[in-house]
């Protein structure tokens, strides 16, 4: 799993809400017993969620509304803006320098952030970070001498004197805390009994005393960063103890599950080995200088020119894998994440980090055995690549932005600012001598100075959990990109004690990751495996098509109605990919506005020869994603307060010169101008397709045929289950039966009670209001109309209430001929000439009737329909229905490396024309025994077996969301 990196607690409601608790993970139900574990690569694994206690808000000034002038205002439960934010600036004339005009602009804004001048000027400075020619100034408050261990910044972005946008969590009080009446060893205590973490094994135990604001006081707290040190699940948290009362106030988990002496060389793969698993070495030498055998120089440091295996403290060759800015080993033996081993690359005298690469573990399909014999599976390799990749992305982003006073990793920071002594540290091959522990890669990040860890694993089959081929992640730049893009933006947002915070943060966080890495490869020219270059983990999954993710982000039809789309429901890594889409988009905006360039220009630019205004349009999004992070104050941020953000930075850098191009962009993603989000943890946002910058067109629903008086809801994009409608015929609501868009071609379904589900292809014309035709048709297993449904297995009637946001499920085996009757509506007989069923597999939630967790491979795959008509039979006896119709084997086809909720989502099938009072849905098999992909022995390893069918402990469960019928 790519799981959460530091992440920040707080969440920012609107005014009058609650400080809203973040939604707990949600697990996916893995194997048992000896066989190796799946650490699912999408996080659907749960945690401990992260947990604010804070209750109660601070309303906003009397007279302030939303806006104020052509700004517009979001409020933090503190009583003070979120966001501030508008299409001109919202100050002007405050001077030359950035920190004395951002303090200039909060004392002559004292209504809204409630600080009085000395209030202002007692404000800390934590950074003044440079976007172009602004910069963006970050303040923290303190209370009674103690710095705000929670909350209590702003970030302001400023240039030339004015202020462009404005980020919060300031407290409207500056009372001193209470004394405490605990002392730090009880906090210690009190957080790892919270985080179920063994004191006498932790790596990592640090206590500070710091305020914590909330809306009924300021608290004295203990600031407690614990990183466990015991074998199995990582576990890592920040948590904020209350001093008085020992009370937990916040909880945060910091988990986010590549010659000569004077010129080191380093054997790698620029972005993966070759993609059809051949064993044709195609590493390529990496040189710190020009040389003979050099097949790429990739230079030395951005800050010192020094090599990446120099000790800057000593300014000497370490000879190892092990530099300023990484420090890479092995950790096979240990199935604990956060040890970080003891074995470096053999010492080297001359510097020629080149090892033998067999790509044993892909031919030895698995075996363990190979760690105990020559070349131990490749390891050296691994580690070089590993470690060569790590200062790539520390190179790479310290030109965008990531840098010392941006809190960055390295060992020794030269006195440019932040806190040394944390240089990336990586695990390779981490546990795989561990049977528990594969198909994963995750990020550990605490905040500056605390030294981050990363692992990247070995991949295999795993029966009902996850079939990949027998690789090592070491190899996959894609993953290890994203890896260390966690904590990129981990650091760059919301300061450097803090990260994202809450579901929708975390989507964006997971996506950040994606679209850093993607955008590293592209600049270099390095080809991932993928049908494009847009596919994350290719490699390490075998599925070229869409990797790791759900969708290649190039061709995804997400948008913001889809948040909590997957079938688990709101999931970090699922709705990540909506915000992928999106940033995809208006980086293609930008590329159409200034050019992809010539491979050398994209190359100097990514070295930072060439000034971002002169670079191609994809770099220059790139230097605004990271300008953005450093304007949000708040890790606890939604879409719009990043799309918010990324205006604003283009404002501050590029002088809106792109405030067009980004707001089409974001538009025909659902994030345009009306879009709202009740905080980072709202599964349900207001959608909006509206495009200020440009002229948008308007749709009118028109039911005809069977739904000509039915109350339709309309949704744009593949989803309905879970996704947020944008217009409806409901009088009842207060939607209206209008939408306005941004124009284009767009996909829509429609459904409502009775008629099941409809998909339109629709465009929308500038400046046009259309009517948007809807010829639906009379669902006769509909529930709504009067249909019944009884069968095997439990919660028959979500068979046929037309969401696929519920499912029937069926826990015991045999699969097949497992089936629900259902009694159609109406005591007629009725001709049906098609059906619909969908797999798509519900969240899991508390459900008596259907407990555990929902498994990917426990989908519907082929099935029957048999038929039956009561005027004729006795339609109560199973012998008097016949068969009318069976599916394709793969009706519901899926890849490796296991079903995604787009492989489940409702399909129609047309049947023989069948006269029918009763109809059967009855299982011919599931995606377990059904699939080939996911049958039979894949490895060699003696602990493990592939074969779904016979060792997942999911082979007897079958699951299925809709089964509709249709005369038409």
């Amino acid at each position: 799993m790519l799981t959460k990196p530091w992440l920040r607690l707080t969440v920012i409601a609107a005014a009058g809400a609650a400080l809203a608790l973040p939604l707990p993970g949600i697990a996916q139900g893995e194997p048992g017993g000896q066989a190796p574990k799946s650490h699912d690569f999408q996080a659907e694994e749960g945690a401990k969620p992260d947990l604010d206690n804070r209750r109660g808000s601070v309303a906003p000034p009397a007279g302030l509304s939303r806006s104020a002038g052509t700004a517009t205002i979001r409020w933090n439960s503190l009583g003070t803006p979120a966001v501030v934010t508008g299409a001109t600036p919202l100050a002007e004339g405050l001077g030359a320098d950035p920190e004395q005009a951002a303090r200039a602009y909060l004392k002559a804004n004292e209504n809204l952030f409630g600080l009085p001048g000395e209030a202002v000027d007692a404000l800390e400075k934590i950074a003044v970070n440079p976007i172009g020619d602004g910069h963006a100034v970050l303040l923290r408050q303190k209370f009674g001498g103690l710095p705000s261990g929670v909350d209590g910044q702003v970030a302001v972005g400023v240039r030339d004197g004015k202020v462009f946008h404005v980020t919060s969590t300031l407290s409207r009080s500056a009372e001193a805390p209470p004394a405490a009446k605990i002392t730090e060893q009880q906090a210690l205590e009190i957080a790892a009994r919270d985080g179920g973490i063994d004191l006498a094994t932790a790596s990592t135990k640090q206590v500070t005393a710091v305020a914590v604001p909330a809306p009924d006081g300021t608290h004295r707290a203990f600031q407690v960063v614990l990183i466990g040190g015991g074998e199995g699940q990582a576990a890592a948290y920040t948590t904020h103890v209350d001093a008085v009362s020992g009370e937990i106030l916040t909880r945060e988990n910091l988990v986010d599950h590549h010659f000569e002496p004077d010129n080191p060389s380093w054997e790698v793969f620029p972005a993966n080995p070759p993609a059809d698993y051949s064993s044709t070495d195609t590493r390529k030498t990496w040189c710190y200088q020009a040389g003979a055998r050099c097949d790429y120089v990739v230079g030395g440091d951005p800050a010192t020119g020094k090599a990446w295996d120099v000790d800057h403290a000593t300014d000497t060759p370490t000879n190892t894998s092990t530099g300023n800015a990484a420090k890479t080993v092995e950790n096979r033996a240990s199935g604990d994440p956060y040890t970080v081993g003891t074995r470096s690359n053999v010492t080297t005298p001359s510097r020629d980090y080149a090892y033998p690469w067999t790509n044993k573990w892909y031919t030895a399909k698995c075996d363990p055995a190979v760690f105990d014999q020559p070349g131990e599976a490749d390891l050296e390799a691994a580690i070089a690549n590993l470690h060569a990749m790590h200062n790539r992305m520390h190179d790479w982003s310290y030109r965008l932005g990531f840098t010392e006073t941006a809190w960055n990793m390295q060992n020794d920071n030269g006195g440019r600012g932040g806190l040394g002594g944390d240089p990336e540290q990586g695990n390779a091959q981490a546990g795989a001598r561990v049977l528990s522990v594969r198909d994963n890669a995750n990020q550990i990040t605490g905040p500056d100075g605390v030294a981050p860890i990363t692992n990247m694993y070995l991949w295999q089959p795993i029966a009902g959990s996850f079939y990949s081929p027998c690789v090592d992640g070491d190899y996959d730049m894609s993953v290890i990109g994203h890896e260390y893009t966690h904590a990129i933006s981990g650091r760059m947002i919301g300061g450097p004690d803090a990260g994202w915070s809450g579901a929708q943060a975390g989507a964006m966080n997971e996506s950040t990751s994606d679209l850093f890495a993607m955008e590293y490869l592209y600049e270099y020219g390095f080809r991932p495996a993928g049908d494009t270059p847009y596919v994350t983990g290719g490699y390490v999954t075998g599925d070229k098509k869409a990797g790791i993710r759900n969708y290649d982000m190039s061709t995804s039809p997400l948008n913001y109605s889809d948040i909590a789309y997957d079938l688990v429901g709101q999931q970090v890594h699922a709705d990540g990919e909506i915000w992928s889409a999106t940033q995809y988009d208006v980086r293609q905006a930008f590329v159409q506005r200034y050019g992809k360039g010539t491979p050398a220009k994209q190359k100097a630019c990514a070295d930072g020869g060439i000034p971002v205004g002169q670079c191609p349009g994809n770099r220059r999004w790139a230097q605004l994603s990271f300008d953005a992070l450093l304007l949000m104050a708040s890790g606890a941020v939604s879409y719009v307060d990043h799309r918010d953000a990324l205006l604003a930075a283009d404002a501050i850098r590029f002088g809106g010169a792109n405030q067009a191009l980004m707001w089409r962009a974001f538009a025909e993603h659902g994030l345009g101008a009306d879009a709202a989000s009740n905080g980072p943890n709202d599964p349900d946002p207001t959608p909006s397709f509206v495009n200020p910058a440009g002229k948008n067109g308007t749709l009118q629903l028109k039911p005809l045929g069977d739904a000509k008086d039915a109350a339709l809801r309309l949704y744009v994009g593949d989803y309905e289950g879970r996704a947020v409608p944008v217009a409806d015929t409901d009088p009842a609501t207060e939607l209206g039966d209008t939408v306005e868009m941004t124009p284009g071609v767009y996909d829509f379904v429609v459904t409502g009670n009775g008629v099941g589900h409809t998909r339109v292809k629709f465009a929308v014309l500038p400046g046009v209001k259309l009517p948007l035709p809807l010829p639906v048709s009379k669902n006769h297993a509909s529930a709504a109309l009067g249909a019944t449904a009884a069968g095997d297995g439990v919660n028959h009637g979500k068979l046929i209430d037309e969401t696929e946001a519920t499912n029937w499920a069926s826990l015991t085996g045999p699969v097949k001929g497992k089936s629900v009757t259902v009694d159609l509506a109406g005591t007629d007989p009725v001709k049906i000439r098609r059906v619909q069923v969908s797999a798509m597999l519900r969240p899991n939630v508390n459900d008596p009737a259907d407990p555990g967790s929902q498994n990917r491979f426990s989908a519907l795959r082929a099935f029957e329909v048999l038929a039956c008509n009561a005027t004729k039979k006795d339609c109560s006896s199973p012998d008097s229905f016949s068969v009318v119709y069976t599916s394709p084997a793969d009706a519901f086809q899926t890849r490796l490396p296991r079903p995604r909720g787009a492989d489940l989502l409702i399909e129609s099938f047309k049947i023989p024309t069948t006269t029918a009072t009763h109809l059967t849905l009855r299982a011919v098999s599931t995606q377990c025994t059904g699939n080939p992909l996911y049958a039979g022995e894949q490895d060699a390893d003696p602990n493990s077996e592939t074969d779904c069918a016979t060792a997942s402990p999911f082979k007897d469960q079958l699951r299925a969301a809709e089964f509709q019928a249709f005369s038409r």
